[in-house]
């Protein structure tokens, strides 16, 4: 019993030895959590490093912008575990102000859930202090949104939202004080600001600075090197390059129209003589500016700040000395690059003000286009090989050189039978645009018969041309109005001279009033004006518009079906009737006439003129009629010239007919005297 009491410890020194060992194990928990947390430390070091590694080899391996923001956007989102990143690109406005574009650059973890925020994204242009990326501009530093709702200086939070978009962040990537480009990240997780990876995305943004830099750098040697420094135009080099391409797209494309237009000023040796070189080299930069404008609009290629994305149509080009040269690619016809080549003109045609002095120029201007009609004078040694840039501008030079010899300040084309016809059609639009300024054009009228009485019920207003004496139809001058963008008027004065017209024949007359149809062109229903203009007309003529009958061609589905429909539909609210005009002969099909909002289908003259001949001719006229009746539609048969082809179209219940059996279209006055005659037609065939 003693011995067991003086083997015992006392509590003092019982209680020691239990504080060293909680010592000792506390001290140990604390290593391994110390050891630990340096082994975190070190990981996310090494993560942060081979983040850098990632993006820093990307730098140095491209030279592609985007390639290094697709790099580092992706590379950004796995290190964060962020699903959603997106890229700016700074860009100067025409106040020289800074602006952030969307760059369709983007990291996706997937597509569907943020579609709607990438859709504003890709629709938004940020400002300085617009935003999160306007702010990141304006500020020059990262900028953490840790609430998107809640921010009311976030335009997109509505589709971010949508999207489940909670928390976000973007920073600058900077070449010295400006920035260039702006990298934002968004997370479905609301997560509040973490600078220390603000601080690691700074060391990022360096390095992506650097190969923007670079980029910048080797896109101003390529400039030097393939444009002109006095005027800031494409060199030789350049448009050599581009106009073997044109030749290559028409090798591919043999039915694609282009010219080569050689731009010489006339007398320039005079201005450099009179005034000295430095006024020469100022007139030829202020040249090359007014060439820019007179080019056509959609053309973005060698104009400051245009849209390289999109396929140029024009280029213009100075090879030395006083000459430029012009390539216009997509053009429709030769004539199309004689009106480029008069807007040249008439743009030089204006003074200049150099050194003082009123300089007045003039310029001559050699074409040669691909294809082109007749052998041209000039052309390559292998008249059968294939065409060379070198060809083409050797051509246009030799066409320059001739409009020199006739007397300067001209165009010609290389091809003299192509000149002759650009000349013409140019004669004929010029006419054809001062007579639509005296509405100058003649309306005759067609009857439009009922077939069980052989009775008038109204009429189609057809235009006419009266040019030198001669009457044309419309298939002469028509397609050229549509180039031109003068259709809409001649279809405008057309509707109201036949409006004013059915009026004064209404008043005159008893019974059912008569109908008035009229043309519209494809071109005139893709103008938002259209609708307004018909009301317009309808009511300065006090037409009820169940009287009016506007007519459309097959070929007005080939665009836009959905707003064609949309015009269709608000001219129909008006309460106007609409046909399908020459049903049948062109792109019919069942899958888009059920939508349009018809109310007549005109059986086309083709399929009339064999009623008489054949059988089969008689069942595809009746299955025309019945398909329109069917549709709730009413059938009007054009072309009948013969009692065989009335009678028939009878037979097979068709209700309406108009033809040469019953009446050529004619002037205003003999139309009257039909109407006085009261039945048709006057002699029986």
């Amino acid at each position: 019993m003693n011995r067991r009491r003086s083997d015992a410890l006392p509590d003092e020194e019982r209680a020691r030895l239990e504080g060293l060992i909680y010592e000792e194990r506390e001290a140990r928990q604390r290593a391994e959590s110390l050891a630990e947390t340096r082994l975190q430390d070190l990981y996310a070091k090494q993560q942060q490093i081979e983040l850098l590694n990632t993006i820093a080899s990307a730098a140095n391996q491209s030279d592609s912008i985007a390639e290094v923001l697709r790099t580092a956007l992706n590379a950004i989102g796995e290190f964060l575990d962020w699903p959603v990143g997106h890229a700016y690109l700074a860009r100067k406005t025409s106040s020289s102000d800074l602006e952030l574009g969307p760059t369709g650059i983007w990291h996706l973890r997937t597509l569907d859930p943020v579609e709607a925020f990438r859709e504003s994204t890709e629709d938004t242009v940020f400002r300085s202090g617009q935003g999160l990326p306007g702010r990141v501009l304006e500020q020059r530093a990262p900028v953490w949104v840790e609430h998107l709702d809640q921010d009311l200086n976030f335009p997109r939070r509505a589709a971010a939202a949508t999207s489940g978009l909670c928390s976000g962040f973007a920073f600058p990537v900077m070449v010295g004080q400006e920035v260039a480009c702006v990298l934002e990240f968004f997370t479905a997780e609301t997560t509040p600001e973490q600078p220390e990876v603000l601080a690691l995305l700074a060391q990022a943004g360096v390095q992506l600075g650097r190969v923007v830099e670079r980029n910048r750098h080797a896109e101003r040697l390529i400039h030097h090197a393939s444009h002109d420094p006095l005027t800031g135009l494409p060199n030789r080099r350049l448009f050599h390059d581009r106009l073997e391409h044109a030749i290559a797209r028409y090798a591919r494309e043999p039915e694609s129209l282009f010219a080569v237009l050689f731009v010489d000023l006339d007398r320039f040796k005079l201005v450099n003589d009179s005034l000295g070189h430095t006024a020469g080299d100022e007139l030829l930069a202020q040249v090359g500016k007014r060439l820019l404008t007179a080019l056509r609009q959609n053309d973005t290629v060698s104009r400051p700040g245009g849209n390289q994305n999109t396929r140029p149509d024009d280029t213009l080009a100075r090879l030395g000395g006083d000459e430029f040269t012009i390539l216009l690619e997509g053009l429709h016809e030769p004539v199309d690059a004689l009106r480029v080549a008069e807007r040249l003109q008439a743009i030089l045609h204006q003074p200049f003000s150099i050194a003082g002095q009123t300089v007045y120029v003039t310029v001559s201007i050699g074409i040669a286009t691909r294809p082109y009609g007749q052998a041209c004078p000039v052309v390559s040694p292998d008249q059968d090989g294939p065409t060379c840039a070198e060809d083409l501008m050797r051509e246009a030079d030799m066409a320059m050189y001739r409009a020199k010899s006739l007397g300067k300040a001209r165009c010609e084309f290389c091809d003299p039978g192509m000149q002759s016809q650009a000349l013409e059609s140019l004669r004929l639009e010029t006419s054809l645009r001062e007579s639509v300024e005296r509405n100058a054009f003649v309306v005759h009228y067609q009857p439009i018969m009922s077939l069980a009485d052989n009775r008038i019920t109204g009429f189609e207003a057809l235009v006419r041309w009266e040019r030198e004496g001669e009457l044309l139809p419309p298939d002469r001058f028509i397609p050229i109005a549509e180039d031109a963008g003068l259709v809409h008027l001649i279809d405008m004065q057309v509707l109201y001279t036949a409006c004013s017209q059915l009026q004064a024949w209404n008043a005159q007359r008893s019974g059912p009033p008569l109908t008035i149809s009229t043309n519209l062109s494809a071109r005139q229903l893709t103008r938002p004006e259209l609708v307004d203009e018909v009301a317009t007309i309808l009511c300065g003529t006090d037409t009820p518009p169940e009287q009016l009958r506007l007519e459309i061609t097959e070929t007005a589905t080939l665009g836009n079906l959905d707003e064609l429909i949309a015009t269709l539909k608000g001219l129909k609210a008006l309460g106007v009737s609409l046909a399908m005009d020459d049903f049948g002969t062109g792109y019919s099909s069942l899958s888009y006439l059920h939508r349009l909002p018809l109310d007549i289908l005109k059986i086309d003259r083709a399929f009339v003129a064999g009623l008489d001949r054949d059988e089969y001719s008689q069942r595809l006229v009746q299955t025309v009629i019945n398909m329109a009746r069917n549709l709730g539609l009413e059938a009007v048969a054009e072309g009948v010239e013969s009692n065989t082809h009335a009678a028939t179209l009878r037979a097979l219940g068709c209700t309406r007919a108009q033809g040469y059996y019953y009446s050529r279209p004619v002037p205003a006055d003999r139309a009257g005297d039909l109407l006085a005659a009261d039945q048709l037609p006057l002699v029986t065939a």
